[in-house]
């Protein structure tokens, strides 16, 4: 453990929830405690900071509302823009969403762990509330393994980029801490963030995948799985297997990783 004290939510009488925060090293030797601190704190209800392939997240129990809003808060986030779910392997995804066609299971299949977040229609027997998702959620497996494991410990995280909203998502644990402050009880230090560039987001509710965010993931990229992907985004370059493409991240300053409610309300 890098910085001590129990965690717990405590009033304060703003309104606001803090935590006396622990950060623990996410790498080496201390990983043993640093899964336990994660699993008590999400089983409290509190919110934890973690590394992911791309940035990293603030993360919160997908089925405790009061933690999802919790999470939303921290952010300065309204429920008009739900935060996305993580889980720990593609098998889970037809626990939480229905009614994936073919396409969008391909490309899950295909990038999974990775940075693909799919948009799809959510299992309307969940007991959660993650916003106004419309019916709607936005699924991803993350390529960081020792986060992986945390999630196969925790289940299903809510889970969106860890700065305030409006400014850039952090990239290290410190950048983290210093945004979100005692608004997170865990905080898990795995190094400087290697991707730096936000998940691509596909859309699955309609009849073919339609791309609404590019990120790490190219429309190349994409379409070379499936070659009917659809985009409101410039037309690509025509699929080089030989050729690396060349997208660049439209992301915005905000750099979220649900940004898909930015350009699509209904998620």
């Amino acid at each position: 453990m890098l910085s001590g004290g129990p965690s717990g939510a405590v009033d304060q009488g703003s309104g606001t929830i803090h935590c006396v925060s622990e950060r623990f090293d996410f790498t080496g030797d201390e990983l043993v405690h640093a899964y336990r601190a994660a699993v008590d704190a999400i089983e409290a209800g509190d919110l934890v900071v973690l590394p992911t392939d791309t940035v990293y997240g603030i993360a919160a129990d997908a089925f405790k509302a009061d933690a999802v809003q919790r999470l939303l808060d921290a952010k300065g986030r309204g429920r008009d823009m739900p935060p996305p779910v993580l889980i720990s392997v593609v098998e889970s995804l037809d626990a939480l969403a229905t009614d994936i066609p073919e396409a969008g299971r391909k490309l899950c299949e295909e990038f999974w762990p990775g940075p693909l977040t799919v948009i799809c229609h959510a299992q309307t027997s969940l007991m959660w509330d993650l916003g106004d998702t419309q019916g709607t959620v936005a699924l991803r497996v993350p390529d960081h393994e020792n986060t992986r494991e945390l999630l196969s410990r925790t289940g299903p995280l809510a889970v969106s980029s860890a700065n305030r909203s409006g400014q850039p998502a952090a990239l290290d644990v410190y950048d983290a801490e210093a945004q979100l402050q005692d608004s997170v009880a865990v905080y898990l230090d795995g190094g400087t963030s290697t991707g730096g560039e936000p998940s691509t987001i596909v859309d699955l509710t309609g009849d073919v995948p339609h791309v609404v965010r590019i990120g790490a993931l190219s429309l190349n990229d994409l379409r070379k799985i499936v070659p009917e992907v659809t985009s409101d985004f410039d037309v690509a370059e025509p699929v080089q297997d030989d050729e690396p493409t060349d997208e660049v991240a439209a992301a915005s300053n905000d750099s979220d990783e649900d940004k898909a409610t930015d350009v699509r309300p209904a998620d």
